[in-house]
């Protein structure tokens, strides 16, 4: 059918003239959903890498903010796959009264897998200190 068609716009310039505009049109056409598709997917990217940034940075500054949990001196930063272990107590009397696995969130994020596993692993007590001696 293609190839009828070729065959009748090289016999006719009319034809071959609206065929050319036709293809033009549609080369046009996808050009610019191309372009706004490209557009969106870097307007998305951006955002997504400024809430990761801003997640970062809230994590690092977590200890100093109000209502966090527990002493900043007490925090030790891990980052995965929790964010911080605390040891309560250890900078002011240096006895440890509770250890704490905290895990900082910003804005409406939630708990991944491996961090709900750490999560359900603490609540279920399989948690165990284990000294490692090298010989």
């Amino acid at each position: 059918m293609i190839k009828k068609i070729i065959e009748k716009a090289l016999e006719n310039p009319k034809i071959l003239l609206i065929l050319i505009i036709c293809l033009s049109a549609l080369l046009i056409i996808q050009f610019f959903k191309n372009f706004n598709d490209k557009k969106n997917v870097r307007k998305d990217a951006v955002k997504r890498s400024k809430a990761v940034i801003g997640g970062q940075v809230a994590e690092q500054i977590a200890p100093f903010l109000p209502n966090f949990p527990a002493n900043p001196s007490d925090a030790r930063f891990i980052g995965k796959p929790v964010d911080f272990i605390v040891f309560s107590g250890l900078s002011e009397t240096e006895k440890i009264d509770e250890i704490l696995f905290v895990e900082v969130k910003t804005g409406k994020s939630a708990l991944n897998e491996r961090e709900k596993e750490v999560k359900k692993a603490v609540e279920k007590g399989k948690v165990r200190y284990v000294e490692y001696r090298i010989n």
